[in-house]
């Protein structure tokens, strides 16, 4: 996904950003963000499975802001962002992913722990 999403991002942004700025720009936070996941859950430790916790949590609330918005009024939005129709342009991936990485994360510290 974090591959997908920094490519589509790089191309959108370097060919038609001025046709919706904003769709590209949220498009580009959703990478990053997938990014640094990525990058936390291969270093591992405490602080870094916290980090990917509250990233994953931010993840999903902008999945779940964008989702509606984009539902509610279309127009907000003249072309489509990773998170817009909760992910519909990706196979609901960007919905299901934060929701699968905080229960992994949390189920991975009980684990530890137990």
């Amino acid at each position: 996904m974090s591959v997908g999403a920094v490519s589509r991002t790089a191309f959108e942004i370097s060919t038609k950003f001025d046709r919706a700025p904003l769709a590209y720009t949220l498009s580009g936070i959703a990478a990053v963000v997938y990014v640094f996941i990525t990058y936390t859950l291969v270093r591992g430790g405490e602080t870094a499975r916290k980090a990917a916790l509250v990233c994953c949590a931010a993840e999903l609330v902008g999945v779940l802001t964008v989702g509606t918005w984009t539902v509610v009024d279309p127009s907000a939005f003249p072309e489509a962002t990773v998170w817009s129709g909760f992910g519909w342009g990706y196979v609901f991936i960007p919905v299901l992913l934060p929701v699968t990485g905080v229960l992994w994360l949390r189920r991975s510290r009980r684990g530890r722990a137990g």
